[in-house]
C-alpha cells in the first residue's frame, strides 16, 4: 500500500475562507409524503453540489428499522453515489463493524474502490446504529455486547482482508477479499495502488483510545454527543502514535447545522427535526414530520426540555450565523474538517442550506456543474 497516498487521501484542503476542510454526512432521510426513493435522488443532488463547491468527502451512515432514514446499505448508497459524481470522496460514517462478518465489508468496499479508485473512505462504528432487537436480528445472536467487545478483534481481521497479509498458518490464510490485493499476485495480475482509508467513529472515549492507538484518522459525533466532543478528542490526541497511515492525528467531527435565507425558516426546519428525535428515543420511530406539525405539536414540558437541549448543540439560522457558528465549534474542538449534517423534512431544505453554507465560506463554484 503506498502510506504517502493514503496520507493523502485522508488529509483534506480547505476551500474559499473555511478553516479547515467541509464534509458532508448524509443520513437519506424520508420526510413525510415523500418516499426513500425522494430522498436517494437529493442524496444524489446534494452528493453533486459537494463535488461541485469544494467539500472534501460525503459520507452515508449505517441505520436500521428507522422510517425516517433510508440508509440501512452504506455501500448500495455509495455504489449509486459513485455513478453519479467523479471526484468527491465517499465514504461510510459509518458501517456498523459488529453487524457483519469483516470478509464482506472488505469485499463490498473492495468493489467500491474498483468503482470509484483513491475516493473511498471506510469509517467503523462499533454501535448497532439500532435497537437491540433489530441488532440481534443483524447479528443472528442475542449476545448484544459481543460485537462491541470484540471490535479491535474484529478491526483486526478486517484490515488484514484488505491487505491480504494473514501470516502463514492463519486459518484466513488462504482466504481473499476480492476485489483486492491478491489480484496483483496472479499472473498478469495489476493492482490498483489505492485501498480505502481506515477511519474510527465514536461518541464517547473507547474508539478515541483506540484509533489514536493505532494511529488512525477518528471522527466523533458531535451532532449527538456535544458533550463529550472536546474529552473524546483531547484522548484521541494524547493516545495517538504515528503510523503508516498518519504521522500525527487527524480527526474530524459531525455537527448538526442548518441555513436558511431567514433565521425564522431555519427554527421551523429545525423544530420539525427534533420533532423526529423526540419520537425516536421514545420508541415511536416515524418518518421526518413538516415543520407545520411540529409547530402544531403540543409538546410535553420533558419534551420540550429535550427540543432545547438538542437544538442548542444544532447549528441554526442565515448563512452567516452557521458560518460563525462552525467558526466558533472548530475554534474550541481544535478539529481538522468539519462533517455537517443537515436534517430537515424537505430535500430542498437540505440542498439549499448545503449551498448557503458554501456561499458564505466562499468556496469555489464550478464552471457549469449540475446541482
Amino acid at each position: 500500500m503506498d502510506e504517502t497516498a493514503e496520507t493523502g487521501e485522508i488529509r483534506g484542503t480547505a476551500q474559499g475562507t473555511a478553516p479547515v476542510p467541509l464534509s458532508v454526512l448524509d443520513l437519506v432521510t424520508v420526510g413525510a409524503g415523500r418516499t426513500a426513493t425522494d430522498a436517494l435522488r437529493t442524496s444524489v443532488e446534494i452528493a453533486r453540489l459537494a463535488e461541485s463547491r469544494g467539500f472534501h468527502r460525503y459520507w452515508v451512515a449505517e441505520h436500521h428499522s428507522m422510517p425516517g432514514v433510508a440508509s440501512s446499505s452504506p455501500a448500495v448508497i455509495l455504489a449509486h453515489l459513485a455513478a453519479h459524481t467523479d471526484r468527491v470522496r465517499l465514504g461510510s460514517g459509518g458501517v456498523m463493524l459488529p453487524n457483519h462478518a469483516p470478509l464482506v465489508i472488505a469485499e463490498q468496499f473492495g468493489t467500491l474502490e474498483a468503482m470509484a479508485p483513491g475516493r473511498i473512505d471506510l469509517g467503523l462504528g462499533r454501535a448497532p446504529g439500532t435497537d437491540g432487537a433489530t441488532a440481534a436480528a443483524l447479528r443472528r445472536t442475542q449476545r448484544m455486547g459481543e460485537g462491541a467487545d470484540d471490535f479491535p478483534e474484529q478491526l483486526a481481521e478486517l484490515t488484514r482482508f484488505l491487505d491480504d497479509d494473514f501470516p502463514d498458518g492463519h486459518p484466513y490464510a488462504r482466504i481473499h477479499a476480492v476485489p483486492g490485493p491478491v489480484q496483483s499476485t496472479s499472473p498478469g495480475g495489476v493492482q490498483s495502488p489505492h485501498r480505502p482509508p481506515v477511519w474510527l467513529l465514536g461518541s464517547s472515549g473507547f474508539s478515541a483510545r483506540l484509533a489514536g492507538a493505532l494511529g488512525l484518522p477518528f471522527a466523533f459525533a458531535h451532532h449527538f454527543s456535544a458533550q463529550n466532543t472536546i474529552p473524546a478528542l483531547d484522548l484521541y490526541r494524547e493516545s495517538f502514535r504515528p503510523s503508516a497511515v498518519l504521522d500525527a492525528p487527524y480527526a474530524l467531527i459531525g455537527v448538526s447545522a442548518l441555513a436558511a435565507d431567514e433565521e425564522k425558516e431555519a427554527r421551523r426546519q429545525v423544530l420539525a427535526a427534533a420533532l423526529s428525535m423526540v419520537r425516536l428515543r421514545t420508541g415511536r420511530p416515524g418518518l421526518v414530520p413538516t415543520p407545520e406539525e411540529a409547530e402544531a405539536c403540543e409538546f410535553s414540558s420533558m419534551e420540550r426540555e429535550f427540543v432545547g437541549s438538542w437544538n442548542a448543540n444544532v447549528i441554526h439560522g442565515t448563512a452567516d450565523q452557521v458560518r460563525a457558528g462552525l467558526d466558533d465549534l472548530q475554534k474550541r474542538t481544535g478539529a481538522d474538517e468539519l462533517m455537517i449534517t443537515g436534517n430537515a423534512h424537505g430535500g430542498d431544505v437540505r440542498l439549499r442550506s448545503y449551498e448557503l453554507i458554501a456561499d458564505a465560506y466562499g468556496l469555489p463554484k464550478e464552471q457549469g456543474a449540475q446541482v
